[in-house]
Formats: structure tokens, sequence, C-alpha cells
């Protein structure tokens, strides 16, 4: 089942925008005629399956009227997330002019490696999804979700598409996820998938909280105009390129791809239908209203899912570890600045010469002489640098420690010790308290990602009509859409519920141990429990066995 070539079935490939000026503003004639077009009003029984042009024309205007006013309100934010970048980088001393060429400009990793020790904690915390079923006789379709959605997750590479977000959330205080069916998966027996999204490339309603309640969510990308002769050949020759460039320096025209999500409320069905417009260079490429009347998916919500580190009031959006530790970035990196360029200053001792001594400047600069010839030693005086207090050099150490604290990324989070602590019991408890803040951020983002696994569902439901194979419990069960079709319209979650846990990482010798045991219970043979163990040499301790049985065996015979 194919729906066009909507974002459902094809996804661009992202190819971030030049947003670094913190302002995009598309083509001349955008200001939006809201009195015919269909988008900017609600509550309007839905939509129809044909447009007239001048219908297709206000939804254009309308489309990019919205989307400058979203960039004129992203400037600030896109600025923000620039500047996160350049912290996390370690890069921000480009943002303060050079006084001298030959200045010290030192670099403390502080965010990085607190970003990086939280990342790393929230790695071991990947999130696994487990179907289970609230009545026995919904088991089966419990057991065969629970199997898709990892095989789903395996097919779009989730794990790659989770560090990123997590990159997102703890720098720039936003991740995104979103929720789809690509049916060119699985040679073409289709797969929902769960994206990451790039916090720069998207933007919701600067006037609303959720995002739900966004009037639109729009999705951009820059393209240029070869990809759209190749992508949409037949709307390719009708579009104006934007003022854009791809990269700098770069002279091909470009337009940038807009992906308009509407959210509209069908007052005749009760309902909300959620529909997608691609517009690129002023020409409608691709619209969800021609072809599914009642919206693009049946859940009725925008198919993104929004995780915020430290939320803001009154917005979707949220700040990261870099908005909350800057000023301690800038300012260690300023105090170890003044440290070198005093070190600096004191390797390099002055000598103050008076006019009266008799002494040749010049002469004692020359340090391979020996002898030097003047009237009056009183009139050479060596000059050297005071040190800087020690409270300064202490103070920076502190700050740094406070950094760490505050963020949870502690030594005890690290694994080291300290305090004279040396106890295995005390050490494990002090390391379990101190990542009380990862497993904070843990746990939102599972309830996260439980809500994008929830979305996915739906969509398996309402789009994956092809037959599929999935294992459930080594057994080959054939998985479609008609397996869930017991469920009747109702939501899945009045018979099955997602939930979350944290994904058990394959261990060869927890699973060695686990064998061991099995075998001093009794459970299982030796000679199973040795084919189910894992170690190098395996084939050949057996064959050596099964050598060492066959002649024991020819000697019982010729006795």
């Amino acid at each position: 089942m194919r729906i066009g070539n909507l974002p459902i079935i094809t996804r661009p490939n992202d190819v971030n925008p030049d947003i670094e000026s913190g302002k995009i503003t598309l083509s001349a004639n955008n200001q939006a005629n809201t009195s015919t077009s269909s988008l900017a009003g609600q509550g309007n029984g839905g939509s129809k399956s044909s447009q007239s042009v001048s219908q297709k024309q206000a939804d254009i205007d309308y489309i990019y009227a919205l989307f400058n006013e979203y960039s004129n309100a992203y400037e600030a934010e896109w600025r923000r997330l620039e500047n996160c970048e350049r912290l996390y980088h370690g890069i921000h001393w480009n943002d303060v002019p050079m006084a001298d060429s030959l200045e010290p400009r030192p670099v403390t990793p502080i965010i990085q490696a607190t970003i990086e020790s939280v990342r790393a904690e929230l790695t071991d915390w990947y999130p696994q999804a487990i179907v289970t079923a609230d009545e026995s006789e919904y088991s089966d379709s419990a057991n065969a979700l629970s199997a898709v959605i990892q095989e789903n997750h395996i097919a779009c590479d989730y794990e790659r598409e989770y560090e990123k977000a997590i990159h997102d959330l703890l720098v720039g205080g936003t991740m995104v996820q979103e929720v789809g069916f690509d049916p060119d998966a699985n040679f073409g027996l289709g797969a929902a998938y769960i994206r990451h999204v790039d916090n720069r490339c998207i933007m919701f309603d600067p006037n609303s909280s959720s995002v739900g309640d966004c009037r639109a969510i729009i999705k951009f990308s820059v393209h240029p105009l070869s990809w759209y002769y190749e992508q949409y050949p037949k709307h390719a020759s009708k579009m104006v390129a934007d003022e854009i460039a791809l990269t700098e320096g770069s002279s091909e025209d470009s337009a940038v791809l807009i992906e308009f999500w509407k959210r509209e409320y069908d007052s005749v069905r009760c309902r909300y239908d959620v529909h997608i417009i691609k517009v690129a260079g002023r020409v409608i490429l691709e619209d969800s209203r021609e072809i599914c009347e009642q919206g693009l998916f049946v859940h009725g919500k925008y198919p993104f899912v929004v995780t915020t580190l430290f939320p803001r009031k009154g917005s979707v959006l949220g700040f990261g570890f870099c908005d909350v530790f800057e000023q301690q970035q800038r300012l260690s990196d300023k105090l170890d600045q003044i440290v070198i360029k005093n070190a600096l200053m004191a390797s390099h001792n002055k000598m103050l010469v008076s006019s009266a001594s008799g002494f040749d400047v010049n002469d004692l600069c020359d340090w391979s002489k020996q002898v030097h010839t003047g009237e009056n030693i009183n009139g050479v005086k060596w000059f050297s640098t005071a040190p800087l207090p020690g409270y300064i050099i202490e103070y920076v150490s502190r700050m740094r420690d406070n950094v760490k604290e505050e963020s949870g990324a502690n030594e005890f989070s690290r694994g080291s010790t300290a305090n004279g602590v040396t106890a295995a019991s005390a050490i494990m408890a002090l390391q379990e308290m101190s990542n009380k803040r990862s497993r904070m951020i843990a746990k939102s983002v599972h309830a996260s990602f439980a809500d994008a696994v929830r979305m996915e569902i739906e969509v398996e439901r309402e789009y994956a009509v092809f037959c599929r194979p999935v294992y459930v419990n080594r057994i080959r069960v054939a998985y479609s859409n008609e397996l869930l079709n017991d469920i009747d319209e109702y939501p899945l979650e009045f018979k099955i519920s997602v939930k979350v846990q944290r994904e058990s990482r394959f261990s060869v010798m927890a699973h060695n141990e686990t064998i061991f045991k099995l075998v001093q219970s009794g459970m299982i043979t030796p000679q199973i429990g040795l084919d189910m163990l894992i170690f190098d040499g395996k084939e050949e301790v057996i064959a050596k066995m099964q050598q060492a049985r066959g002649e024991d065996g020819e000697e019982y015979e010729q006795e």
C-alpha cells in the first residue's frame, strides 16, 4: 500500500541549511491570503480532494508566510544552538575578538567532559520496548508486536538515531523524534520507524507550549535544483530558486524543501486529521489532502515526539547543559588565559637600564659575552613579574569541581574514588547515588520512547498490509496488520500495554555463567551445556571429546 511519495514513504536526506546567520527568508510575494487559504482556518469539516489553482496559490502563500514568521521567531534559537555547539566543541573563543595574535586561548573541556559522561550513562540506559497483553487472548498479538518493534529498530538503525538524539538533548536541550512508515524497508514489505530529527531543521509554533497545539510544524532542508529534477521532474521546471546557499561559496541554485505538517479538527467526524504538504520553490510537490482526505494517520497526532532536558515555560523547546554551564566554562577558560599569560611574562624577565649607568643595552642583550663594561652597576636592575595570588588557582579548580558535581558527572559516577573510600560496597552505593541525575534524564527519555513506540504500533496497524516473518520464542510467525484486527477500532492501549526497560546487553561471561548454573542444577546435560557455551576453540574441544569417546568405544569392543 503506497501513498504517493509522502514522507511516510520516502524521507529526503537531511541537508542542514545555512542558518548560522540566524535567519532564513524565502522568496518574495509570501504574504498569506488567509481569507481564501484552506490551511488558515480550523474546523472546516475536512479537506477537499481537488483544489483550484487559486486555492493552491493561497495555500502556498500561507505556508511561506508562516515559514517566515516561524523563522523570524527562531533567529535567537538558531544562534543559541550554534553557540551550544561551539561550547561543546571548545571553539567558543572564536566569539571573542583577538587583541593580540600571540595571546593564549586555552580551553579546558569541562562542558564536553560533562556531556560525554552523562551521554555514556544514557547509552547504558538504551531503551527496549516490551509489549504485554492486558488479556490472555491478546498475548499472541503482544508477543508478535514486541518482535516486530525490535526488528523495526534494527532495520532503521535506531541505536545510531538514539545517539544523535541524545547529543541534541544534552547539548541543545531538545530532542526530536519522528515516527512514520517506510514501505521500501524489508525488501518492500514495509516497516514503521522512529528517526531522529535535527533540532536545527524543524520549527514548532513559537506561541505554543505543546506539540499538539501548534498551528503547524515545519521541517525543512536545502537541496540543489538538480536534486528536484531527479525527485520531482514534473514540478522542477516551475520552481523558483531561493536566496540561500548550500555551502559557503557555492554557486549552484538551490531551494528549501518545506514539509508543512498541519493538524486540523474535523467537526463532522469529531476528530483531528493530520496532513502534510511538501513545498519548494513556491510549488506544491506533494499534498496528502489529495490522497488521504481523512488524514495521513488514524491516530490524528503530529508524528513528532519532543523531549527536553531543562524545560522552558511557554515553549516546546528546552535548555541544555551548555546553556546552564556556559558562564562557568567561559570564566574558567578566561582565568586559565590569565594564568598562562602570567607564566609567559614570568618566563621573560625584564631588565631596567638607566641612561647614567654607562652600559650599552645591546651589549647587555648579547648573552654570548661574558664581560660587560659600564660606569654604575646600580643603574641596572632586574624587573620580574609578580606571581598571581594563590586563591585564583584554587578558585579555578573549585569552579570545575562544582560543574562536575552539579551535573552529576563527578568522580564516583566515572568509577573513581576519593576521600579515602575503599570499601567495594561503599563505592557502589556512592556510584548509585551519583547517577541520580542521569537516571532522571533516562526516565524522561524512556517516557518519550514509550510515546513514540505507541505511535509506531498505530502506524504498523494502519499500513503494514504485507505479511512478513518474525520470530516469537524461536517460532516463525507471519505478521501483518490483520493480526491486530481482533482489537477492532479501539486504541491498542485498551488491550495491550507498552513498557520500556533498560536493554539487557549480551555478555559472554554472563551467558556462560548461566549455562554453568543450569548444568549444576541438572536442568540440562553437560553435553547440551557444552554446545551452548561460547568460547574460542570450542569446535576443537568438541572434536577431541568425540574422538576420545570413539577410542574408548573401540577398546571396550576389543575386550
